[in-house]
Parts: C-alpha cells; sequence; structure tokens
C-alpha cells in the first residue's frame, strides 16, 4: 500500500495555495554557517495562511460529507487553527463557532483585542469562552454541549476535536505535504518544525518515513516539555497508523524534540525568541510568530554550531497575525 493511496481514502477538499514555495534565507543562513532553507507554508492562503489550511483541508472534508451547517473548534485566544477555520467555514457558506481557550497567564489587553482574536471577530465567528487552558477533555466535552444546542435548533454541527484520544485527522495534511516536499526535489540535512498538538510534527515525520525519506526532523516544543510532548508523539504517531492504516514506519530514534524555546511556557516569549523573530525579519524580511515559528527559530539558532555547513530546512507554520497581539512585548 502507498502513503498516496491511503491519503485518497479520506475526504478533502482542497483551498490551499500549494504548493508552497521553497525559499532560501541566505543573510541569516551565512550568519549561522548553514545553507537555510524556508518551507513557505505561511503562504498557503486563506485569511493570511498558515499550517492548518492543510489540516483544515481534511477536517472540512468529513464536514462536507457529514453535510454539516456549522462547524466548531476550540483553542487559545490567539490560535491560528480557529481563525483559519472560521475563514475556510466562511469559504464554504458554514457557520463557525469558535470557542476561545485562556492558555497565557496574565495577557496584556492586546491579547484579546488584536491579532488572531480581532481576525475572529472579522471573520463573522460566533465565539465563546472556555476558562481553562490546559482541559483539552473538557474543553472538547463544552463543544459538544455548545453542537447539541444548534442541533436542537435544526443545524448540522461538526466538531473539530482538541484531545489526543480523537483521530488525528489533521496529520493527514501533513503527510500530504511530505510528498509535496519529495515532489520538491531539494534533500536536507535536517528539518527543524513546531511541535504542538502534534499534528503537523507527525504528519510530516509519518510521511517522509513512509515514503523512505530518512531526513532527520527535530520537533520545537511550544506547549508542553520534552517529555510529555514525546509521549504525546509517539500515541499522535500510532493514531495515524491507524487512521491511515498503515504500519507506523517511525522508530524511536526518529522522534527528536528539542524544549529548549519552550520557557516561560506556552504563548510567552525568552529573549531567545524575540531575537530569533528580529533576526530573521532583518535578515530576510521573514516575518515569524510569537508562539511558534519564533521559538522554532530559537531552537534552530542555538542547534546552529552543531550544524555548520549542513543544508536546513525551516518549516514556517505561519501564525504572523499573533505579532500585533504582542506588540507590547516585541
Amino acid at each position: 500500500m502507498s502513503l498516496h493511496t491511503q491519503l485518497s481514502k479520506h475526504p478533502r477538499v482542497a483551498m490551499g495555495h500549494l504548493p508552497t514555495p521553497l525559499e532560501p534565507m541566505p543573510n541569516l543562513g551565512a550568519q549561522l554557517g548553514l545553507d537555510l532553507w524556508i518551507k513557505r507554508d505561511d503562504c498557503t492562503g486563506i485569511a493570511m495562511g498558515g499550517n492548518k489550511v492543510r489540516q483544515l483541508e481534511y477536517y472540512l472534508g468529513k464536514a462536507q460529507v457529514a453535510k454539516a451547517t456549522q462547524v466548531l473548534i476550540t483553542g487559545a485566544v490567539q490560535s491560528n487553527f480557529t481563525r483559519t477555520t472560521a475563514a475556510m467555514a466562511a469559504k464554504l457558506g458554514l457557520g463557525c463557532h469558535i470557542q476561545m481557550e485562556e492558555r497565557v497567564k496574565n495577557p496584556s489587553a492586546l491579547h484579546h483585542s488584536n491579532g488572531n482574536a480581532l481576525l475572529d471577530h472579522l471573520l463573522g465567528a460566533t465565539l465563546h469562552s472556555y476558562p481553562d487552558g490546559e482541559d483539552e477533555a473538557g474543553a472538547d466535552a463544552n463543544l459538544r454541549t455548545i453542537a447539541e444546542g444548534l442541533t436542537a435548533k435544526g443545524e448540522t454541527p461538526f466538531i473539530i476535536p482538541l484531545s489526543a484520544d480523537q483521530p488525528p485527522t489533521g496529520a493527514l495534511g501533513y503527510a500530504q505535504a511530505a510528498l509535496e516536499l519529495i515532489t520538491q526535489g531539494k534533500e536536507y540535512d535536517e528539518i527543524f518544525i513546531a511541535s504542538g498538538s502534534a499534528l503537523t510534527h507527525c504528519g510530516l515525520l509519518f510521511g517522509l518515513r513512509a515514503l523512505d525519506d530518512e531526513t532527520p526532523i527535530t520537533g520545537i516544543c511550544v506547549r508542553r516539555d520534552r517529555t510529555q510532548q514525546t509521549a504525546r508523539v509517539r500515541q499522535r504517531l500510532e493514531d495515524l497508523s491507524t487512521l491511515l492504516d498503515m504500519p507506523n514506519p517511525v522508530t524511536e530514534k526518529d522522534i527528536r524534540l528539542d524544549g529548549s524555546a519552550l520557557a516561560p511556557g506556552y504563548g510567552r516569549m525568552n529573549e531567545e525568541t524575540k531575537n530569533a523573530i528580529r533576526r530573521a525579519a532583518e535578515c530576510d524580511g521573514v516575518l515569524l510568530d510569537p508562539v511558534y515559528t519564533g521559538k522554532v527559530m530559537s531552537g534552530l539558532i542555538s542547534a546552529a554550531q552543531k550544524l555548520q555547513g549542513k543544508r536546513v530546512l525551516f518549516w514556517h507554520t505561519g501564525g504572523q497575525p499573533a505579532l500585533f497581539a504582542y506588540a507590547d512585548e516585541l
């Protein structure tokens, strides 16, 4: 069985601007002693793009099969996932309900009024709040309660779940991205990517290994520490194996995680992350975000000394709207 064949068995609504470009970052690369490249998944289109477009093509494919009229999703106040869901739902003529979780301690006023939160309003989503940012099961349960209310009104709701006990449908989008990367014809000594929900990280890792590509992939922890994230990645890979009905091609040595950029926690920056954001912008005109890609670049910069002369790929997963919610810190 092939990866392409197994992916084709899952409904998908093709909306992204794909394939996304591969571009050099010559100036920062020269500073770091690397042949540095960037995969521009910030250019996937749909309301400022980002990695969630690839994931949502499969979730919304399922929603269309279910003849949904409303899409429900939960995420952080500055979630790229919820913003992209609202945009893609609007394009498909679906209503969208966003449940905003409080994941960042003591945020500024901008956190709730700018960036992705502002875009959620502009995109016409119905907004709900959930006070606990670390209760995935509870957040999903509350979505089901909202869905029951919509059903009682004659709507057909479709829930995009958060917790890791649900099928990793979004990871299909990054197994598909592995196929795309292979066809673009460049080889890399290492790939750096964000590891949060783990669907992007696991989808790409599973996809490349299923295609017999052994390129090392380092996932930079953006929400959980290395120990917690390693367990999550293992679980999600097994779940993806089940979903695709394929043997899991990933070995234990393939699971590479770096938690050095995480502190002081999810959605909060340290000086190294701020520095990484500034360097990418000033050197190569590339905008990174404080929550995901800034931390990935921080991790890459820290690893550069061990990778001298190597060709390294930085996978840009988007998220730039969040910059405006952190303006007071930047």
